[in-house]
């Protein structure tokens, strides 16, 4: 019997991890002879300094992130010059603008702090290009770097912080709680390309098979999610993941992240047009100022295209 190739995978907590607790409670990666250990980052830094040096071999993180540190504009001075992305791994559910409950105009954030998972990379640049469409210079607010979704979701919930972007199924969560939607980034930028799978150059390369059966067990995941006769299993399976969740909010995150229209793409495939905003917002923020590449020169679809082949 084949030996299975451990992979070390790092991810932001959330509910969009929810295919990646499919494919380890149905045995799909298994089935594909990958064995994934998951490590859960505090932030962007973390993860993709672990990343670069070499700690996990695969993150499911923003692909700003992955421009970012490959072109040396990163939250902190290193740099991976052979990371790249090769599939998808969110919605087509962009990020919202959610503020406390008597914020209702972008006025209304004048003087006040908004949370970050990081400065320099990320959804801070989102936020910095929403606000300025909303009339506010980087000196009318201020921007506090404290970690991820969870913990942007928690520091707002106990209004630490006026707003901060998150994505689904966070921000409904919390409207469902009576903070206000200001505004969403797609009503503001257009399409922007959110999580994907990355990984470095030189690992990947000796590691193919690996990617390929990791690629072809998260996209079974995704397939096994939207099938509704698994709809009970699904949710049971979120509340045994998602910390304290219920039934009621895996049926809403499901509602969201599994949109027919809107939900994670069943075929995997990053959006190029949508990378090329994100190019465009690192163009016009990021630091040290760079002449960044083309969006293909930061995709590698060998990979997702081998799996696809053999799904």
């Amino acid at each position: 019997m084949r030996e299975p190739s451990p992979i070390r995978l790092v991810v932001f907590p959330g509910g969009f991890n929810w295919p990646i607790w499919v494919a380890q409670a149905k045995g799909l990666f298994a089935a594909n002879d990958v064995a994934v250990h998951v490590t859960a980052t505090p932030g962007s830094v973390f993860q993709l300094t672990g990343l670069i040096e070499g700690r996990f071999d695969i993150a499911i993180t923003l692909i700003d992130n992955v421009v970012a540190y490959r072109e040396g504009q990163g939250e902190v001075p290193i740099s991976g010059p052979d990371l790249f992305a090769f599939m998808a791994a969110d919605t087509r559910v962009y990020p919202a603008l959610v503020t406390l409950p008597e914020i209702r105009r972008y006025d209304d954030l004048r003087g006040r702090t908004l949370s970050v998972d990081a400065l320099a990379t990320g959804y801070a640049l989102v936020l910095r290009a929403m606000l300025e469409r909303g009339g506010l210079q980087s000196g009318d607010y201020t921007l506090d770097s404290i970690g991820g979704a969870q913990q942007r979701y928690e520091a707002l919930g106990q209004r630490r912080h006026a707003g901060c972007l998150l994505n689904s199924p966070f921000e409904r969560l919390l409207q469902a709680r009576g903070f206000n939607i200001l505004d969403t980034a797609i009503a503001v930028l257009g399409d922007y390309q959110g999580q994907v799978a990355a990984a470095r150059r030189s690992w990947a390369g000796e590691h193919r098979a690996a990617v390929v059966g990791f690629t072809r067990a998260f996209l079974a995941a995704v397939d096994w999610l939207y099938d509704a006769a698994n709809r009970r299993e699904a949710f049971d399976i979120f509340v045994a993941n998602a910390a304290s969740a219920d039934t009621a909010a895996a049926s809403t995150a499901y509602g969201i992240l599994f949109d027919a229209q809107h939900g994670f793409p069943r075929d995997g495939a990053i959006d190029a047009q949508a990378l090329a905003k994100v190019i465009e917002l690192r163009a016009r923020y990021g630091m040290p100022p760079r002449t960044l590449g083309a969006p293909s020169s930061y995709l590698d679809g060998s990979y997702l295209d081998e799996a696809g082949r053999v799904r």
